[in-house]
């Protein structure tokens, strides 16, 4: 026997959405849904502890990942993102509180937010109902909109500049 016929394969693949399977997939998710999304570029405690605090609101937790592309039009920086889509899309989706990853390539993920209607969209403790992109939708439909204040200051942009020195 080889370690390859021992090893199981990740598990973690089965919770990323192709992106013609991103609707359905939601779809048949647990409710209430809770949604947010971010670049997670180089995931940090931040992070993680807004994912956590987010998977309690509800029965399942979906994440939309910016694209490379989507990434590179917010103005990150110079060689943003450092890990590309598939790679912080296979990260995240090896967290315990996410229930699916999903990909958008728009400047927000406002229309997918609007075609699956979550019941809770989440966004960190410096946005608001009316700077999230979806709140107004999502409202509107019935569902609630809930920042989730800082719990520690970490963010990857001074991730980043600390590790360029």
């Amino acid at each position: 026997m080889t370690a390859a016929d021992t090893i199981p394969a990740p598990g973690y693949s089965t919770k990323i959405a192709a992106p013609g399977d991103v609707l359905a997939r939601i779809a048949a998710l647990p409710r209430p849904v809770v949604f947010t999304n971010g670049v997670f570029d180089v995931l940090h405690r931040g992070h993680v502890t807004c994912l956590d605090q987010a998977r309690a609101l509800g029965a399942a937790l979906v994440v939309a990942v910016n694209s490379d592309a989507s990434v590179r039009r917010l103005g990150k920086g110079d060689n943003r993102p450092l890990n590309t889509l598939a790679d912080r899309m296979a990260v995240l989706a090896g967290l315990a509180a996410i229930d699916l990853v999903v990909p958008f390539d728009a400047d927000t993920p406002r229309d997918l937010i609007a075609a699956c209607l979550p019941d809770v969209l989440v966004k960190g403790g410096d946005y608001t109902a009316e700077t999230t992109a979806g709140a107004t939708e999502v409202i509107a439909a019935g569902g609630k909109f809930v920042a989730i204040p800082f719990a520690s200051a970490h963010s990857t942009s001074a991730l980043v500049a600390k590790i360029r020195g």
